[in-house]
């Protein structure tokens, strides 16, 4: 069998295909098209700039929020849109910081947050640890109605909340925001439930084999492994509930006990139709913490929910 090498190197009227070059010269490499890369290029530079628009349309309001709360009075309400302080000034901060107990509410958010992320860490890894490993009647039923209870808005549960806390005596207390958000969440045991499928069961059956039981195989075992998502949990925790609003504005009457984002409200109550210079400052001291706490611990979010296994589950 011959080849028409003619019609392939004079340029005849067959075409030169990939094969035919190969069968021709099986040393020359093939390369990929032209036209194909740069449909790719563009589409990854179009992508780029949709992300980059978007990202700065995400982080123009919080600037705008910092660069505000440095202005002085007369320039905001001189030139209001205008972008640069001038001159730039603190005092927006010192008046902000004086005018009501920050310090006290920063205290209460703090402690509250704590003891809330070290209750819900044990409960929920313990409930996850249950939910994955230990089968008993009935269990992924409850497993569902559990999760499905995330799915009804917060509003919804209000009333009943706020009377049980009542029968409780918990009303005006930090109780109620506690020992709720200690054993109940949902989203927690969910994600510790798949931080444990994801660890091999021959872990667990060594140590099983070895004569430890359930308890002791958990917390030797089945926690030490659990540490990056009790990392990406505690901050997710912190961060909701450093930003409730909702529940501790219902239940929570004397100011001595009123968190940051409460506290924020009854301050843009007094000074919010007068100085917004002092209301942006406020809201710097209020979300900068946070803020701090969550671009530190991203990435860790990040790799915590890949490694779960959340989007093959």
């Amino acid at each position: 069998m011959s080849v028409d090498t003619t019609r392939i190197t004079t340029g005849g009227h067959a075409p030169a295909t990939d094969s035919t070059i190969a069968l021709v010269a099986p040393g020359r490499r093939i390369r990929p098209r032209a036209a194909g890369k740069g449909r790719r290029r563009l589409s990854a530079t179009i992508l780029h700039v949709v992300l980059i628009v978007a990202g700065l349309g995400m982080v123009f309001p919080f600037v705008w929020m910092l660069l505000t709360s440095f202005k002085t009075l007369p320039q905001l309400l001189k030139n209001p849109l205008s972008l640069l302080p001038s001159p730039w000034t603190f005092d927006n901060y010192v008046q902000a910081w004086n005018a009501v107990p920050f310090a006290q509410a920063y205290l209460n958010s703090a402690y509250i947050a704590v003891l809330v992320v070290a209750g819900t860490l044990i409960t929920a890894s313990m409930a996850g640890y249950a939910f994955a490993r230990i089968r008993f009647r009935g269990s992924k039923v409850l497993f569902i109605v559990f999760l499905a209870t995330q799915m009804i808005p917060k509003q919804v549960t209000l009333i009943p909340f706020y009377l049980l806390m009542s029968q409780l005596g918990w009303v005006d207390s930090h109780l109620a925001l506690i020992i709720p958000g200690m054993i109940a969440n949902p989203f927690a045991v969910f994600l510790m439930r798949q931080f444990v499928l994801s660890l091999p069961r021959e872990l667990e059956e060594a140590a099983l084999v070895d004569g430890a039981g359930r308890i002791r195989t958990f917390f030797q075992v089945i926690l030490p492994n659990l540490r990056p998502g009790l990392a990406a949990l505690s901050i997710i925790v912190a961060l909701d509930v450093w930003n409730s609003f909702l529940f501790p504005l219902v239940l929570l009457n004397t100011p001595d006990l009123f968190t940051v984002p409460l506290l924020l409200q009854s301050f843009q109550g007094q000074f919010g139709s007068v100085n917004y210079g002092l209301v942006m400052a406020a809201s710097a001291i209020s979300t900068v913490p946070m803020l701090i706490v969550f671009v530190i611990g991203q990435r860790r979010i990040l790799n915590s929910m890949a490694s779960s296994g959340l989007g093959g589950r």
